[in-house]
C-alpha cells in the first residue's frame, strides 16, 4: 500500500510500478513517434544534415571525450582537416565546429604546454584555422565565422644564417589569445598572438587584429581599429573619431 502524509493513494504497489512504467513508455512512444513523424517530413538535404549530426553526436560520446582534455555534452565536431594533440584542448557543451578545422597544438616547451579551452554554445564555421603553441581561450557565446584564423605563435625569422627554414622555425609557447564572451569574428578574420579581445565584440570580414580590443565594440580593417563603442551612459553605440 503507498501513503503519502498518511493517506492511502493505491492499495497494490505492484499495480502502481506497472502503471507507472506503462504511462513512462507511453510518453516515450509519444516522443519518438513525434520526431519520427517530423523526419520523415523534413526535405532530402535536411534528412542529411540530421544524420550528419546524429553520426557527430556518437563520434563524440564514443570517441572525442576519450581523446580531447575534454569535450562536453552536446557538442560536435565535423570532419576536421587536421587534429594534432587533442590532449591540450578543452571543449565547453553546445559546441559546433564545421568542416575543415585545423585545431593543432604544437608542444616547443614542456614548462609551458599548449592549451585551448573553448568555452560553451560556441561555434566555429568552416575552415577555421587555429595553431597555438601558448594558451588560446575562448569565452561562452562566441562565433567564429568561415576562414578565420587564430594564430597562437610566429616563425622567427631576423637570424638569416639559421639552416632551418622559417616555416619550420617556431616561437610563442608563452603567447596568449583571448576573445571575450559573446564576442563576433567576421569571415576571414586574422588574430594575431598575445592579442586580448573583449566582450561583445564585432570585428568586420577580413581584419587582422593585432592589439587588443575593448568590450563592447566594433572594429575592422588592417589593422583592426575601432570604429564603434557602446556606451552606457547614453545607452546607444557611439562613433569614435578617426586618428
Amino acid at each position: 500500500m503507498l501513503r503519502i502524509f498518511g493517506i492511502r493513494l493505491y492499495s497494490d504497489r505492484g499495480k502502481l510500478d506497472a502503471h507507472v512504467k506503462w504511462f513512462g513508455g507511453g510518453v516515450i512512444n509519444i516522443l519518438l513517434k513525434q520526431k519520427i513523424i517530423s523526419f520523415a517530413r523534413k526535405s532530402l538535404p535536411d534528412k542529411i544534415n540530421t544524420l550528419q549530426n546524429l553520426v557527430c553526436g556518437l563520434k563524440g560520446v564514443l570517441y572525442y571525450r576519450r581523446v580531447f582534455a575534454s569535450f562536453g555534452k552536446g557538442s560536435l565536431l565535423f570532419k576536421p582537416m587536421l587534429l594534432s594533440n587533442p590532449q591540450f584542448m578543452h571543449i565547453g557543451s553546445n559546441v559546433v565546429i564545421r568542416s575543415g578545422v585545423r585545431l593543432e597544438a604544437v608542444m616547443i616547451d614542456p614548462k609551458n604546454p599548449p592549451e585551448l579551452r573553448i568555452g560553451n554554445n560556441v561555434n566555429i564555421e568552416q575552415d577555421v584555422h587555429i595553431v597555438f603553441l601558448g594558451k588560446v581561450h575562448i569565452a561562452d557565446n562566441v562565433s567564429i565565422t568561415a576562414r578565420c584564423s587564430l594564430l597562437g605563435g610566429s616563425h622567427p625569422f631576423f637570424d638569416i644564417h639559421d639552416p632551418v627554414k622559417i616555416g619550420y622555425r617556431l616561437s610563442g609557447a608563452k603567447s596568449v589569445i583571448e576573445i571575450g564572451e559573446g564576442s563576433f569574428l567576421g569571415i576571414g578574420t586574422v588574430v594575431a598572438p598575445n592579442v586580448k579581445i573583449g566582450k561583445h565584440v564585432v570585428v568586420g570580414s577580413n581584419s587582422v587584429v593585432k592589439k587588443n580590443l575593448p568590450d563592447y565594440s566594433v572594429a575592422e580593417g588592417d589593422p583592426a581599429t575601432v570604429g564603434l563603442k557602446y556606451d552606457f551612459d547614453k545607452g546607444a553605440w557611439a562613433t569614435l573619431a578617426k586618428r
